[in-house]
């Protein structure tokens, strides 16, 4: 399971950072299939953790990963990570599933709006945050 919880942020990041570097350079199209895929690849990434939960024991569902010490100061420390539980991974199914058909439904929508592109890389930032917020394993993080 800890290999795909990384993934499920990493995606809208992705997403925003290709569309926020080369969105001024390519076509309304291009930017809006980034956006939607990234969103796609981080929900299924959070279904396929959300299928583990289900074959694991109810006791055994809180997953916990540091990536990084922000701060260590002798017995004090402030890690970066992600902390999974049978809420955070719902909502992680929610708001990506969500924000996939919020993209989708956007390019549509959006098709005659001069800010076409940056409202898609927005959405990308948006959700990449919005899933920080759920995972994140300190208050700092969120």
């Amino acid at each position: 399971m800890a290999e795909f919880i990384w993934l499920i942020p990493f995606f809208p990041a992705l997403g925003f950072i290709i569309n926020a570097s080369l969105g001024s350079r390519t076509s309304r199209s291009f930017v809006s299939w980034v956006a939607c895929l990234a969103i796609f690849f981080s929900f299924l990434a959070s279904l396929a953790v959300f299928l583990q939960f289900l074959e694991m024991p109810a006791a055994a569902r809180i997953f916990e990963t540091d990536l990084y010490n922000w701060i260590a100061s002798g017995e004090f420390r402030v890690p970066i990570g992600f902390r999974l539980d049978t809420l955070s991974v719902i909502m992680c199914l929610v708001v990506t599933g969500v924000g996939f058909l919020i993209h989708v439904y956007s390019i549509g929508y959006m098709h005659d709006d001069p800010g076409f592109k940056r409202f898609f890389i927005y959405m990308n930032l948006f959700v990449f945050m919005m899933l920080l917020l759920v995972t994140g394993n300190n208050l700092l993080l969120m």
